[in-house]
């Protein structure tokens, strides 16, 4: 498991040392660093996935595209490098890029800190570790190989799905929108066991569909492949009494919904789940089940970090640790602030066993309070 997340000069930070658990939630108002840190991560993985043997850091490609370094490095006080590094149980790796030239699309890598030796300019690298790297680093390339990041500009519904290579196929894309070919190809995949739902068969497509089930009843789902074409069909239905109908008809909570079922129930032991805004589209209460829901995933063994603007989502988690479905020790909260405010941008209010918090800075899910004491004429 990643237990710290380290970020220096990258964008809006001059310096981050971030705490990550089993469950990391992000939160905050905009513009304040929470997507910057899932960004770091996809960076790594899209690097390690797309160029096996690159000594670059991949600015652009099919899961995220940020530009040059320019657009990376903090504008406040970076100059031409930034640093990521990842602490792996007791393991610290760090690497350090530049652009030779601040409009460069890619990062070259200056040096790598791996097992405390110190790695300058290296000529070759395989998945950014110097290749003479142990299985330690075989073990966390993987994982960040096999990382699956959802955006919140996820796909919305759609009359056909791309279906690709299932040798190619391993994460359901940045906006979901390989989702339905992962589906297909691994429908009869058996899930991780401590997330199977026992009232279904422990494969992929039905353990979807009954997680499916608990946010929107009586729903069930298929895929199929149309013939001499590299498409699949989504039929989706919500009654037992009706046809399968087509995405656009069923609302765009399901289908906003899907990515993450599918990402989470495809999800080994180890592997990192990255969620923007979980809640988009979701009625409150469905919130509050998508919440509990990747309380349960993390319980299961996958590492989640999403990120959310959502009061229900954060009130899933803390249902999920008074359930006793994840110790509250394996969940961190992090509420991200201005930098120009006070020097600290990062605060991190705890959770007890019994899902309550023991601080609440202002901003933190405080709306609805504030609100209230507006309406009733106690404050602004």
């Amino acid at each position: 498991m990643l237990t710290r997340l380290d970020l220096e000069h990258f964008k809006c930070f001059e310096l981050l040392k971030l705490p990550l658990s089993q469950l990391t939630l992000l939160s905050g108002a905009n513009a304040t660093g929470k997507s910057s840190v899932m960004q770091s991560l996809v960076l790594m993985h899209q690097t390690i996935r797309e160029h096996e043997w690159s000594n670059k850091l991949m600015l652009n490609g099919d899961a995220i595209s940020l530009g040059t370094v320019t657009d990376v490095i903090d504008k406040i006080t970076g100059r031409h490098s930034f640093s990521i590094g990842l602490v792996d149980g007791d393991r610290l790796v760090r690497w350090e890029f530049e652009g030779a030239d601040r409009k460069d699309m890619s990062a070259g890598v200056a040096r790598v800190r791996f097992n405390g030796t110190d790695f300058i300019a290296p000529l070759q690298l395989r998945h950014l570790f110097p290749v003479q790297g142990t299985s330690e680093s075989i073990a966390l390339a993987t994982r960040l190989m096999r990382l699956s990041y959802l955006t919140a500009e996820r796909i919305g519904p759609r009359e056909f799905y791309p279906l690709e290579d299932p040798s190619s196929v391993q994460v359901v894309g940045a906006r979901g929108e390989k989702a339905a070919s992962l589906l297909h190809w691994g429908r009869d995949e058996t899930v991780v066991a401590k997330l199977v739902l026992p009232d279904a068969p422990p494969t992929r497509l039905r353990q979807v569909e009954a997680r499916m089930n608990e946010f929107f009843p009586s729903c069930s789902i298929e895929v199929q492949q149309v013939p001499q074409a590299n498409v699949v069909t989504l039929g989706i239905r919500t009654s037992s009494a009706t046809d399968y109908h087509r995405p656009v008809h069923v609302g765009f909570g399901l289908t906003q919904s899907l990515p993450i079922f599918v990402a989470a129930l495809s999800a080994n032991q180890d592997d990192l789940l990255l969620v923007e805004n979980p809640e988009v589209h979701l009625h409150p209460a469905g919130q509050v089940k998508m919440g509990l829901f990747l309380g349960t995933v993390a319980a299961a063994g996958v590492q989640v970090i999403l990120e959310t603007h959502s009061d229900h989502i954060l009130n899933g988690v803390r249902r999920a640790v008074r359930n006793g479905v994840i110790p509250s020790t394996e969940v961190t909260c992090h509420y991200f602030k201005n930098r120009d405010e006070d020097g600290v941008q990062v605060l991190s209010p705890l959770i007890d066993r019994n899902g309550n918090i023991d601080s609440w800075p202002k901003g933190f899910f405080d709306q609805f309070d504030r609100d209230a004491n507006f309406f009733a004429g106690w404050g602004e």
